[in-house]
């Protein structure tokens, strides 16, 4: 386990709560979404190999606000973006490049159409952690999958054209569960980016929060049970006024949705409900769909 500090501590470590999360929901008679590699990720870092990776393993079961309530939000999430990512190449796409790749798997666990390129951009020590338990497990993506170690708040679109993604190809652009951490300048970069990196039939899905500063996200919870755990959410937020990126495309032609979680929990039929309680922090996230005609 020596050098996987990458996943050990900060942004990293969220990586493995969500890893947790997954492998918890791919043990559901009902999972929304499946990864059979996630629980791997979880019991090689140091940092989690206590943490949950079996519903049976949760104390309160849904009623847990870490891995119960969050868990199931992360769970609909992981399918939402699987089915976006899906319905894109379908639609002809054959580049997809996940920004904050984190220890999700989707090059090995989704059914790419022939021809299909995954680029996943993250962190290089989360990376290479990711790389080694995938190694040791002697599993083979299902597309042809590149991967760039690079820091998301400074520049990382040379990189990603130095490694074959063609800009003037259609591709889909995930940012899952990134946007939250980067500084507003980095957010603002990062879809500036997207977009001149953005053939016409190119589509992008991300993940907001709003108000990270009110009392709704911060007395939450969530982060309470999180900090448990020893990882501090809130510490790890940006707590930068969000720009309005939606608005933001929508203005560079893009055309933007914008959802709650809670949309798709209706849809799925699972998934996290509105709390009445006056600390609901996911009443804050916010999921963004945009795509350039």
């Amino acid at each position: 386990m020596a050098g996987d500090t990458g996943v050990e501590e900060g942004v990293g470590l969220t990586a493995l709560m969500v890893a947790a999360a997954r492998a918890i929901e791919t043990h559901r008679h009902d999972a929304l979404a499946r990864d059979v590699y996630a629980e791997h990720f979880v019991r090689a870092a140091r940092a989690s190999a206590g943490w949950p990776i079996r519903p049976h393993q949760v104390p309160d079961g849904d009623a847990d606000p870490l891995w119960g309530r969050l868990g199931r939000y992360f769970g609909l999430r992981t399918r939402v973006l699987d089915d976006f990512l899906l319905s894109q190449v379908r639609d002809g796409a054959r580049q997809v490049v996940l920004l904050g790749a984190g220890l999700d798997t989707r090059a090995y666990r989704l059914d790419w159409p022939p021809g299909c390129t995954v680029f996943e951009v993250d962190q290089e020590d989360v990376l290479a952690f990711k790389d080694r338990v995938l190694a040791g497990l002697r599993a083979t993506p299902k597309a042809e999958r590149v991967t760039i170690g690079a820091d998301l708040r400074l520049e990382w679109a040379k990189a990603l054209t130095g490694a074959g993604f063609d800009p003037a190809a259609p591709a889909a652009w995930l940012a899952e569960g990134l946007l939250l951490y980067l500084p507003r300048a980095a957010e603002r970069a990062l879809i500036e980016a997207v977009d001149g990196l953005s053939a016409a039939g190119s589509a992008l899905a991300y993940e907001i929060k709003l108000g990270v500063e009110s009392a709704a996200v911060r007395e939450s919870s969530i982060y309470s049970a999180a900090r448990r755990t020893g990882i501090d959410l809130l510490v790890l937020f940006d707590g930068d006024p969000r720009p309005d990126s939606a608005a933001d495309l929508t203005a560079r032609g893009w055309g933007t949705s914008v959802h709650t979680a809670f949309e798709f929990t209706r849809r799925h039929g699972r998934g996290p409900h509105p709390e009445p309680e006056q600390h609901d922090a996911l009443a804050a996230n916010r999921w963004v769909f945009a795509g350039r005609p």
